[in-house]
């Protein structure tokens, strides 16, 4: 492949779906064509990647949106990323010899919000039955599916853990003592029997909201969450603390949840407003970066060049700095957004971006914060700072065994807009309940059992979540969702693809094809939580010469392979109603489908 463009963007008129996968981008055509609007088409699509891509996504695992209904003629974000149990304490994880929550086992573990996340979004803005977008999952949890490389790479590579420590993950994964074969058949008798008997009880009550809502009670209040409880009561399970613990997570914490819908964060740049999650997300380093970098001539820079990639690299440090200070769940924390996305405050930033690479971490002081901030860089500055590269954990050149997330963008015919990014419960998070075929999720990991921080650990907190979503309007009317998997990097990512889009009249698929870069300068939102200080991973197709020169400026650079950095896609709906979308031909995994 070249560095640039391989294929078209996808055009059509009746809608366009992207996803990580390529069936269930078709799955999601498929319900857009039996008359769902682009709502149903998401769930369908998100419920069938639980079954394509357990390493990346499950049903126990979170989820936010980010969404225009034309009904309503309005951008909402739903949310359902789950807190932390009742029983998660400070006090419980510190008696427990805790300094850092662990990435796996059942310490790591949050109140599922995933299924109600898709749920609220098909009873709310959905038009069809939940039968309807259920039965693709169904079927391939049923009949098979053609398991893809990197899952049965993931399951031979965790084997004799899952012998030795987690059965059930074992029995449920290796059926016959044996890892499936990339390609072969693979199913999930017990998950898609979970399914069923969900659909079955909700079909028993009268009208399609009625069932969706029984549904929801089938998981959170019925059998599935005794399900979990009654394993939890018992279980005691190896994590990656290298000890055995139970879980504080009951299904009492279960029956007290729902997803909700919130308002979205925005940011006007360059004639777009650029709607994010809010501070329960990194969401916010997207629209901090951007303020940062109004001032600065990006379209008059190369793309891919030395100047571009520091400029942009030196905004995310700074905005991620503040990530770690400021954000946190704002019911539990103040979050000055207000400072953070002014114009002001970006202009102060901007002028500490020099043609030096920084090694520092730099917040942003803020009147009123400042003990916050000191307390945080305390904590920061005794994480372990490695060698070792903390990259996206799905990137080819990459250990099979961490997780990571989903991405799927859908527009339909009458403007309808979904960008959402699920994750969590993947197979190798945690133990698979035993009789429901899927694990419980880790986002747990990404506290702080430091008191008195915006991501300190509390009862019913959510976790600042990595996943983050993104939707852009042009002169006021939606018309672009874009998103992808990849932790501390999906913002990252996004970040360059809309920089490159926004200024550089690239397409969807060239914006999406160029030569990528991201920063691992600050902390990973994942155990155990290390960093790489003026850290650069860029991709070889950017030449030598490039890579070079960020090094002359202090950056240190370590270069992958072309096409391993990124799994982004996008949608957009031109004003005179024309669809577009593209996917990464990265890993030729993802796929867009139009017509």
């Amino acid at each position: 492949m070249s560095a640039f463009t391989t294929r078209p963007e996808i055009l059509g008129r009746f809608g366009v779906v992207t996803s990580t996968h390529w069936i269930a981008s078709a799955v999601g055509m498929k319900i857009l064509e039996q008359g769902g609007n682009a709502f149903d088409a998401a769930v369908a699509t998100g419920l069938v990647l639980q079954v394509l891509e357990p390493h990346l996504n499950g049903p126990a695992g979170d989820l936010p949106a980010i969404i225009y209904s034309k009904a309503k003629d309005k951008v909402e974000v739903i949310c359902a990323q789950g807190p932390a149990p009742a029983g998660a304490t400070i006090d419980h994880y510190k008696a427990e010899d805790m300094d850092v929550i662990p990435g796996d086992g059942l310490l790591a573990t949050v109140i599922p919000g995933a299924w109600d996340g898709w749920m609220l979004m098909l009873r709310d803005y959905g038009r069809l039955s939940l039968r309807h977008v259920l039965e693709p999952a169904i079927f391939y949890a049923e009949k098979g599916h053609p398991v893809l490389p990197r899952v049965a790479a993931t399951i031979k590579g965790l084997s004799d853990f899952f012998r030795d420590e987690w059965p059930t993950s074992y029995e449920t994964w290796l059926p016959g003592g044996a890892a499936p074969q990339p390609w072969a058949n693979v199913t999930n008798p017990a998950l898609a029997a979970t399914w069923i008997r969900i659909l079955s009880e909700a079909e028993a009550k009268q009208g399609r909201e009625a069932q969706i809502d029984a549904a929801r009670d089938a998981f959170y209040r019925g059998f599935v969450a005794e399900g979990i409880g009654d394993y939890l009561k018992k279980a005691e399970v190896m994590d990656a603390s290298g000890t055995r613990h139970r879980a504080v997570l009951t299904a009492d914490d279960l029956a007290g949840y729902a997803a909700h819908v919130e308002e979205p964060l925005t940011l006007d740049y360059h004639g777009w407003t650029v709607a994010k999650c809010g501070p329960w997300t990194q969401g916010p380093v997207l629209l901090q970066a951007l303020s940062i970098l109004k001032g600065v001539d990006i379209g008059g820079m190369d793309p891919n060049g030395a100047d571009f990639i520091h400029h942009v690299v030196e905004a995310k440090k700074l905005a991620y700095a503040d990530r770690e200070v400021y954000y946190g769940d704002p019911d539990f924390a103040n979050v000055p957004l207000d400072v953070l996305l002014s114009d002001s405050y970006g202009d102060a930033r901007r002028k500490l971006i020099s043609n030096r690479a920084s090694m520092d971490l730099r917040p942003g002081s803020i009147p009123g914060f400042e003990d916050q901030a000191e307390k945080t860089l305390a904590l920061l500055d005794a994480l372990s700072r490695t060698d070792q590269a903390v990259y996206e954990p799905t990137m080819a050149h990459l250990s099979e065994k961490k997780g990571d997330t989903v991405h799927i963008d859908v527009i339909d015919s009458d403007g309808n807009m979904v960008s959402v990014t699920p994750s969590g419960g993947w197979l190798q998070s945690s133990p698979t309940i035993p009789g429901l075929g899927f694990c419980l999720n880790s986002r747990a990991q990404m506290f702080w059992l430091e008191p008195g921080l915006p991501t300190s650990l509390e009862p019913g907190k959510r976790p600042r979540t990595t996943l983050t979503p993104s939707l852009a309007l042009k002169d006021g009317a939606p018309q672009l969702s874009f998103g992808t998997p990849g932790g501390d990097q999906q913002d990252q990512w996004q970040l360059v693809f809309f920089l490159r889009y926004a200024h550089h009249q690239m397409n969807l698929q060239e914006a999406i094809d160029a030569p990528l870069f991201h920063s691992t300068h600050f902390p990973s939102s994942f155990y155990p939580r290390s960093r790489q200080p003026g850290m650069i991973m860029a991709e070889t197709s950017f030449g030598a010469a490039v890579l070079n020169d960020l090094r002359a400026r202090g950056h240190l650079v370590t270069e992958a392979e072309p096409w391993s950095v990124g799994r982004m896609t996008a949608a957009r709906r031109d004003p005179d109603g024309l669809l577009r979308a593209a996917a990464t031909p990265r890993l030729m995994q993802a796929y867009a489908i139009g017509r």
